[in-house]
């Protein structure tokens, strides 16, 4: 299959859109139609990855860590960044990252932690705002519910664990179309009053093509009158790190064996205990420095 095939479905699962500002993730070398029969999937790409790559025939890298974080004004391989990305196009291989946009998804690195730790109830930690807008647009009664059912499949109206979420309001539009025009309903020239639904539903600013998409193909008017409203709310899907509850306290020296018997690690690193038992855990699969 064909690259963009690959970061399509990856960019579904973790949309670029919800990367940090200092981040790096997507495509960093590679034609994304270049044909893929085998992949590599690391934590840091490196030259000893390319290599690795090159011997088992793949074409493509898959990283956590972007190789590149900050523009390349050179490459003449004095450090190992640029060496990396040197080798990785001599031999035609394409190296993608999939960093802070997997560490913000709900199901993404904290959750897979919280899973491995066996947590319940688990919640984002640090919900992002800005992420959310809302579509408001005005349709006649009789094309209501199939536009309604048209945005809420193309990804509007999910709130939680809750979907179809709209709110309805009626009232009566006004317009006149010129001599250019083909109205749906009233006549050409003429003021013509419409009894119509103003639909609103709030999705994730990544899906808005599509919404749109979906909203121009079942809308029946020409000319379509809506809104788009970039939201302040924090959405409880997307955000850094997560939290949840062990299903019973542990005495705190028992947690910490318990975190390096389930991460299967032979040490890890802690400040001083401060609390006799532990159940509420935080958890951030990354450095997690914007939390102080």
């Amino acid at each position: 299959m064909k690259i963009r095939e690959i970061t399509n479905r990856l960019e579904e699962i973790a949309p670029l859109h919800y990367q940090e500002s200092y981040d790096n993730s997507g495509l960093i070398t590679g034609n994304k139609d270049l044909e893929v029969n085998q992949a590599l999937i690391t934590l840091d790409c490196t030259e000893d990855i390319v290599e690795e790559a090159i011997a088992k025939r793949c074409e493509l890298i898959i990283a956590h860590h972007p190789i590149v974080f900050k523009g390349l004004k050179k490459l003449n391989g004095k450090n190992y960044v640029e060496r990396t990305i040197i080798k990785a196009l001599k031999n035609n291989i394409a190296i993608y990252a999939i960093h802070t946009n997997l560490d913000n998804v709900k199901n993404g690195v904290s959750k897979k932690i919280c899973d491995k730790l066996g947590l319940t109830n688990c919640q984002v930690l640090a919900p992002k705002s800005y992420l959310l807008r809302k579509l408001i647009v005005f349709c006649p009664s009789t094309h209501a519910a199939k536009l309604r059912s048209a945005i809420c499949n193309a990804g509007a109206g999910q709130v939680g664990d809750y979907d179809n979420c709209t709110f309805n309001s009626e009232g009566e539009g006004t317009f006149r179309g010129n001599k250019n025009t083909n109205p749906f309903v009233g006549k050409k020239g003429e003021i013509h009053q419409e009894k119509e639904i103003k639909v609103e539903a709030i999705f994730p600013s990544h899906l808005q093509g599509k919404i749109l998409s979906a909203m121009y193909k079942e809308h029946p008017y020409e000319e379509v009158a809506y809104d788009i409203i970039l939201l302040q709310n924090k959405y409880p899907e997307i955000g850094s790190g997560m939290i949840g509850n062990l299903e019973k306290p542990m005495k705190s020296n028992e947690f910490l064996k318990f975190v390096k018997k389930q991460m299967k690690t032979d040490c890890i690193r802690h400040t001083e205990i401060v609390k006799k038992e532990i159940q509420k855990i935080a958890v951030c699969g990354g450095a997690g420095s914007f939390f102080t």
